[in-house]
């Protein structure tokens, strides 16, 4: 499918890095760096890398791209239903997952778990051909989908084709110490994943640069600096919690659409975090049923920011601001406050 070779650098972690990553049990396979920043993803992206960056960009395409747990639902939903004119019929009884599918999926479940998966639903032909569907190369079926098509994903943006401007991309952006809680969460519960470890060997990883999708900082940057562009839209996590009705307005602006005060009043109360948890359709019930997730799994948790402060003692607290610190000398890039 891919037409022309990838052209970004591809090499195996450090013999030390690799054995620190084995705390992902779910990944069989080990995990790469990509490109010049080193991005970390699973080895199973080399199966889709170049098809992905030489995929074919239609203008009427809207990306939603985020370093993972930034807010990517919370947008997801925002965007479709502002491009789709506020359709909430569709909206509760379509998944999300499948009105805007996860570019980069398949790399995440490895074909170890996906058997297992298999096994574990034999006898079950709708949930087989389910897992089948979630786990196969999305930009194959994107490829034959109709237009306007909704893509999620949480490569940053040099891994993405280079024309990928030539669309919409919203970008949303979060405080690390804020992301990394609620990306342990997820990580724990997402039985594919299999991760070991406890909070300080996760947060630990992050700030190492050693997480799916890192390096955060490189990753937001790369997207800060494509700020002006006029098809992206880069916003913060905290905006959408401090000003969710002055969000939606710029959002859809950005889309080309215009609703009244009355209409994002009703699409604020869609998008309330109380509501949102017990959204079926948006929650990743799916991945429970199929067993990819703990039975447990709150995909949406509290919709907050600063719950860090539960999960971080004093050293974790000086060495996550001096990361910070480190990262963000040579830039004009600020963490709003939610509050």
């Amino acid at each position: 499918m891919a037409s022309k070779p990838y052209p970004l650098e591809i090499r195996d972690l450090e013999p030390h890095e690799a054995e620190k990553m084995k705390v992902f049990s779910g990944e069989k396979t080990g995990f790469v760096r990509i490109g010049p920043k080193g991005y970390v993803l699973a080895h199973r992206f080399l199966e889709i890398a170049a098809d992905i960056y030489n995929m074919d960009i239609r203008p009427s395409d809207v990306f939603v791209v985020t370093y993972a747990r930034s807010g990517t639902t919370w947008t997801q939903e925002l965007v479709w239903l502002v491009a789709n004119d506020l359709d909430y019929d569709t909206a509760k009884s379509v998944y999300l997952t499948e009105r805007f599918p996860f570019l980069e999926f398949s790399m995440m479940v490895h074909p170890e778990m996906i058997q297992r998966y298999l096994e574990n639903s034999k006898g079950d032909e709708k949930k087989q051909k389910e897992i089948k569907m979630m786990t196969s190369h999305i930009v194959k079926q994107l490829a034959l989908a109709p237009s306007p098509r909704f893509i999620k994903t949480h490569l940053p943006l040099s891994l993405l084709p280079p024309n990928l401007l030539d669309a919409k991309v919203v970008y949303v952006a979060r405080d690390p110490k804020d992301v990394v809680v609620s990306y342990f969460h997820l990580c724990s519960s997402m039985t594919f994943m299999g991760w070991t470890g406890d909070f300080k060997q996760f947060w630990n990883l992050f700030i190492s640069d050693l997480q799916y999708w890192s390096p955060f900082f490189e990753h937001l940057k790369e997207a800060w600096a494509k700020r002006h562009h006029p098809n992206l839209l880069f916003i913060f996590y905290e905006e959408l919690q401090k000003d969710l009705p002055g969000v939606i307005k710029r959002i859809s602006a950005f889309m080309g659409k215009n609703y009244s005060d009355e209409e994002v009043a009703t699409l604020c109360e869609h998008l309330d975090v109380k509501n949102f948890k017990t959204n079926p359709s948006i929650n990743n019930e799916q991945f429970k049923e199929l067993g990819l997730t703990t039975p447990d799994l709150q995909f949406v948790r509290k919709g907050k920011s600063g719950g860090w402060r539960d999960y971080f003692d004093e050293e974790m607290i000086a060495r996550t601001d001096k990361w910070i610190e480190e990262n963000m000398r040579n830039t004009d890039l600020r963490f709003p406050s939610a509050q």
